[in-house]
């Protein structure tokens, strides 16, 4: 995987009103730590990471950030995403944290699993297709880390699953994953059953009311009904 340079400076601004004039001015305030370097607070322009974002959406990113400060020399990192936050309404950032990491030093990091092809008991007997684990821990360097995993769905028959076990990964890559997990599965389609009276219940047949027709004598009542008929 290559490294995406991204450009940002040092910032000064702490604290809730000050953090909040650097958004204003289209910047996403952050902080980089990890490794032997002390933790620096950073700002850097939203657009170029919102681009970035768009271009690599779903894949697992190793920037290469080049730290700017004053008429200092700039440092630069290898470094990921540990943390973003957005605003709970608009889903706009708010604050990134990256973490250093050594390019010659294996890491763990969340891959996106992606299927491939229409599973033969979906489309030839009604199934439907399960996808249960959507993303793989893998160990890598970061270099070596895979964009996304994708596996091919479409031998997959109603009852067949795809374990983490059966998932053929890159030269370099391995998982601390449940081998046992399962991450697709084809499931039978559903069937409406008809409501059936509870166990120890009778089946009760709704009453038929006859319609009385012009001229036709009325039917004999019991004795107790025709007594309370010449009561009223």
């Amino acid at each position: 995987m290559e490294e995406i340079k991204l450009d940002v400076t040092v910032r000064k601004e702490i604290g809730g009103r000050q953090v909040k004039d650097v958004r204003k001015n289209d910047l996403i305030p952050g902080v980089i730590y990890g490794g032997e370097e002390k933790e620096t607070l950073i700002k850097f322009d939203r657009r170029t990471f919102e681009h970035i974002r768009r271009l690599h959406a779903g894949e697992s990113i190793v920037f290469h950030i080049n730290v700017m400060e004053a008429d200092k020399k700039p440092k630069d990192y290898s470094a990921l995403v540990v943390e973003e936050q957005h605003d709970s309404v608009s889903d706009k950032i708010l604050h990134i944290d990256f973490k250093r990491i050594s390019l010659t030093e294996k890491i763990e990091v969340k891959v996106p699993i992606i299927a491939k092809g229409d599973p033969i008991g979906v489309t030839k007997d009604g199934g439907s297709l399960d996808h249960i684990l959507w993303e793989l821990d893998v160990e890598c360097l970061p270099t070596d880390i895979p964009q996304h995993i994708d596996i091919d769905v479409s031998a997959l028959n109603i009852g067949d699953t795809i374990h983490v076990k059966d998932v053929q990964l890159p030269l370099g890559v391995i998982t601390p994953h449940d081998p046992e997990a399962i991450i697709f599965s084809v499931v039978p389609p559903m069937k409406e059953e008809e409501e059936k009276p509870a166990e120890g219940e009778e089946e009760v047949e709704p009453e038929l009311i006859k319609e009385k027709k012009e001229g036709e004598p009325e039917e004999e009542q019991p004795p107790a009904a025709a007594e309370e008929k010449k009561e009223e």
